[in-house]
C-alpha cells in the first residue's frame, strides 16, 4: 500500500519527466523496492511537492547541482531531459551548465556539456 507521499511524489515525477522517471523504479524493485519507494516519496512527494519554487526553477538548480558534483553524469541526462520537459531552453540549460565552471571547475562544466549534448541529440530525434 502506498501513502500520501508517494501518490504525490509519483504525480510530480510524471509532470517532471513524463512516464520515464518509472523506468528507474522499475530498474530498482528487483535490488531495493524502498529505495523505488523513498526516491518517490521524499524527494517528489516532499520536496518538489512545496511551494516555494516551480518545477523549472527546480530543475534548473539540479542541474546545476549535479553538474558541480562532476560525478552523477546518468542522473544529470535524466534531469537535462526532465529540464527540457518542464520549460527550460535548450540555452538555459547550456547557460546553467557554464555558469558551474566559476563554482565548480571548468571539468565538471565541460562534463556537464557534453551530457547536455547527448540528450539533446536524444530528444532532437524524437
Amino acid at each position: 500500500m502506498h501513502s500520501e507521499r508517494y501518490a504525490t511524489g509519483l504525480n510530480i515525477l510524471r509532470q517532471v519527466d513524463g512516464k520515464s522517471g518509472e523506468v528507474v523504479l522499475e530498474s530498482l524493485r528487483d535490488i531495493a523496492p524502498d529505495f523505488a519507494r523513498y526516491l518517490i516519496e521524499f524527494p517528489f512527494g516532499d520536496i518538489y511537492a512545496r511551494p516555494g519554487l516551480d518545477l523549472k526553477s527546480r530543475e534548473i538548480a539540479v542541474v546545476a547541482a549535479l553538474t558541480a558534483l562532476g560525478n552523477a553524469s546518468p542522473q544529470l541526462k535524466v534531469h537535462i531531459s526532465a529540464a527540457l520537459h518542464v520549460g527550460c531552453t535548450r540555452e538555459e540549460i547550456v547557460e546553467v551548465i557554464m555558469q558551474m565552471a566559476v563554482y565548480a571547475g571548468f571539468p565538471a562544466a565541460l562534463n556537464g556539456l557534453f551530457a547536455a549534448r547527448e540528450v539533446f541529440a536524444v530528444h532532437a530525434e524524437a
